[in-house]
């Protein structure tokens, strides 16, 4: 997955934005105003923060090297995911899924309507 190919997923769910809130070098996506997903677009190969259970966080550390503690970010809720192609895209888009669906549900109940 390349940068166009990750924005275009994201900017087809439902109220994202996205933007350059900590300069012109993280792009952030957000959902009703809250951050679901930051890339970091200086680095060599394609680096992004996703937000996870704490569970599946150590699941998705545990089966790939790719993934890391959130770089910059609660180690325990947030995972840094390298796209250097050993992860399969069907998983990327599903941690990008996953940390989408947490922030909704985390929005008060008036927000999340229609957006799952």
């Amino acid at each position: 997955m390349d940068i166009e190919m990750l924005r275009d997923y994201c900017l087809a769910k439902k109220e994202v934005e996205e933007g350059f809130p900590f300069g012109e070098t993280v792009l952030v996506f957000k959902v009703k105003g809250k951050v679901f997903l930051l890339a970091r677009l200086e680095t060599p190969t394609l680096e992004f923060n996703v937000k996870c259970d704490p569970e599946k966080a150590i699941e998705w550390r545990e089966q790939f090297t790719a993934v890391q503690p959130g770089y910059h970010m609660n180690k325990r809720l947030w995972n840094t995911v390298t796209a250097d192609g050993s992860i399969p895209t069907r998983i990327v888009r599903e941690m990008i899924d996953d940390s989408y669906e947490l922030v909704v549900r985390s929005l008060p109940k008036k927000d999340q309507k229609d957006l799952l």
